[in-house]
């Protein structure tokens, strides 16, 4: 079993992202959840901070983590260094004195001290219970084995995911327009879709093609498709910028897509923001809806991401929704996500 120390407050988002590296993931508290399996993409999430070999779980206190420590088998020998975090701040616990307690019972047990270049990180993680996330009148299900007052997760670190989303904003890009997505709900978004090496992924409304940057990062071949030239040119130059090997990138229409049946594994859309555009909502729905079925023709899979909730729209065009959230951006802008399936 694994720890995931998940990013950010969306858990459920957080934890569907990591179930595309990851088998059974169940959240068990808050920005806390467990995995069956994991493989080698979990290096590429983007909503989990670090992924840990399980140790065991107890109740959120120091006592009920001490008592896990003492009675645990650990097979692991060399230096050792103990980080305690308390997530949210949800239960007061010392993550101190954590530290100072579980260290102890480690050296005690043939451990030395090394918290520069440790052999081994063992990871302390206090968490409140899990919330549910509702959206649309729908509950996105988490099953959830933490108390009413949460629990503490004990584990031996694994995988660090990369976290240099910050070191490349957008901004920094050689072609950048206002409205461009940050790089990691960019990266969240294609994991969920299924980028990965070998994947072929179109983005059928590229903009400048931070949805293409984020999949290509992870090994899909990519190709991306816009009404407007000046967005062609921008996206060919930040993939070839950011050294991406297999794109294409053309001028075309989302609603009549120059590719065959089955072309893709998996589309990304950032649908157009009504606030943005010049076109009326109705317009805009028939425009989203029509591309949406041309994307089923091209492939089984779509993630798609707007200002609004769009599940209607995407069954319309044919799509079953199979898990949706919402995003909080800021308190004038929520992103709505829909994972669309084709049967």
């Amino acid at each position: 079993m694994y720890l995931l120390e998940l990013a950010g407050t969306d858990d459920a988002f957080a934890a569907y992202e990591a179930a595309s590296a990851a088998s059974r993931v169940t959240v068990r508290g808050g920005g806390v959840a467990t995995a069956r399996g994991i493989t080698d993409r979990v290096s590429q999430l983007a909503l989990t901070h670090r992924v840990n070999e399980l140790l065991g779980t107890a109740a959120p206190d120091l006592a009920s983590a001490r008592a896990l420590v003492e009675a645990a088998s650990i097979d692991r020998s060399g230096s050792v260094a103990v980080r305690a975090r308390d997530v949210r701040g949800a239960t007061g616990v010392s993550t101190q004195a954590v530290e100072r307690a579980l260290g102890s019972i480690l050296v005690e047990r043939g451990f030395t001290v090394d918290l520069d270049d440790p052999d081994h990180e063992l990871r302390a993680v206090f968490a409140g219970p899990p919330s549910t996330t509702e959206w649309d009148g729908d509950a996105i299900a988490i099953p959830s084995a933490a108390g009413e007052d949460g629990l503490c997760a004990l584990g031996w670190l694994t995988v660090e995911p990369e976290r240099d989303f910050t070191d490349r904003a957008p901004t920094d890009r050689p072609f950048f327009q206002p409205g461009s997505m940050d790089p990691a709900l960019a990266r969240a978004l294609g994991n969920a879709a299924g980028a990965r090496p070998g994947a072929r992924v179109l983005d059928p409304m590229c903009g400048t093609g931070g949805l293409l940057l984020e999949a290509s990062r992870v090994g899909a071949t990519v190709v991306g498709v816009d009404a407007l030239e000046k967005m062609v040119r921008g996206t060919r130059e930040n993939l070839v910028a950011a050294g991406a090997d297999e794109f294409l990138v053309c001028r075309g229409d989302a609603r009549r897509l120059p590719f065959g049946t089955d072309a893709f594994d998996a589309v990304v859309v950032d649908a157009p923001y009504g606030r943005q555009t010049k076109i009326s909502a109705d317009s805009l729905a028939v425009l989203l809806e029509d591309a949406l079925a041309q994307a089923r023709r091209v492939a089984p899979r779509a993630v798609v991401v707007g200002d609004r909730p769009w599940a209607a729209v995407a069954r319309e065009a044919g799509w079953t929704v199979s898990a949706q959230f919402q995003r909080r951006v800021h308190r004038s802008l929520d992103r709505f996500i829909h994972v669309l399936d084709r049967e």
